[in-house]
């Protein structure tokens, strides 16, 4: 089973394939940090969209019976997998949308939640249940989760195991837009076409600055940003945004 994935102008387009619930694999996980690192070298590729085969699942993330032996070496193999991947995932430069066609449940939300944008369809289905089965979260889960929606909201879908609809996503903040049934991933690739208007080195350094909230102190973050703006001098796309703009005519942008 290997990462199904193609490229469209500006945009890689991953395609979670793993009927029937498009569970992560070792192998598929163990894919990720190259594939990854293959599109941040790709300088044509500006966004990544993600979504689900099929219309029921966008993915249930990890087959339970991988951890029926109650091996603690499978277990640490598979958190470090999924740790990896996602890490990497939400480490990607250009723009990343989680196009949510179904459920979204255990590794598969937190697939999601490595993403920079969501968009659900209305029947999608999202939780992290893995306490219902002596479990927890660990591809980042219970520290993206709470980013996203507040500790409380995380609180009670972890803890509580409570599952939420497209509705209720949308009203906490864990995902940005719904839409009908089947129409997800047309949406994502509408918001990726956006991308393609913004400076893919403005949008890398932007990205970076805005996840240092993460973990580093605002004092930090502010005369970082500064560097950064002063930075962005030394690149083609600088020249090339303002020389278009006031040429009022679209920039070609070079990615350098």
């Amino acid at each position: 089973m290997t990462l199904k994935y193609r490229i469209e102008g500006h945009t890689a387009i991953w395609t979670l394939f793993n009927p029937p619930a498009h569970t992560f694999t070792q192998e598929i996980l163990g894919a990720v940090p190259a594939f990854i690192e293959e599109l941040n070298r790709n300088k044509d590729v500006y966004a990544l969209v993600i979504h689900g085969d099929g219309e029921k699942f966008f993915s249930a993330g990890a087959d339970l019976k991988l951890f029926q032996s109650g091996d603690k070496g499978v277990a640490r193999d598979m958190a470090t997998k999924f740790g990896q991947a996602f890490e990497a995932l939400a480490k990607f430069r250009g723009v990343s949308i989680a196009a949510i066609n179904g459920y979204a449940m255990g590794g598969g939300l937190e697939c999601a939640l490595a993403c920079d944008l969501r968009i659900a369809e209305e029947q999608s289905v999202m939780a992290l249940p893995e306490a219902s089965v002596g479990l927890l979260p660990c591809a980042g889960g219970t520290q993206t989760l709470a980013l996203l929606v507040g500790e409380a909201w995380a609180k009670r879908m972890i803890l509580c195991g409570e599952r939420v609809n497209a509705e209720k996503a949308l009203a906490i903040g864990l995902v940005e837009e719904v839409c009908a049934k089947g129409e997800s991933l047309a949406k994502a690739l509408e918001l990726a076409r956006k991308v393609e208007n913004q400076s893919p080195t403005s949008i890398r350094h932007c990205k970076e600055l805005i996840q240092m909230t993460r973990s580093g102190p605002l004092a930090q973050a502010l005369p970082t940003e500064r560097d950064r703006f002063v930075a962005l001098f030394d690149t083609a796309d600088q020249r090339e945004g303002v020389g278009a703009f006031l040429e009022k005519r679209k920039p070609a942008w070079k990615n350098a």
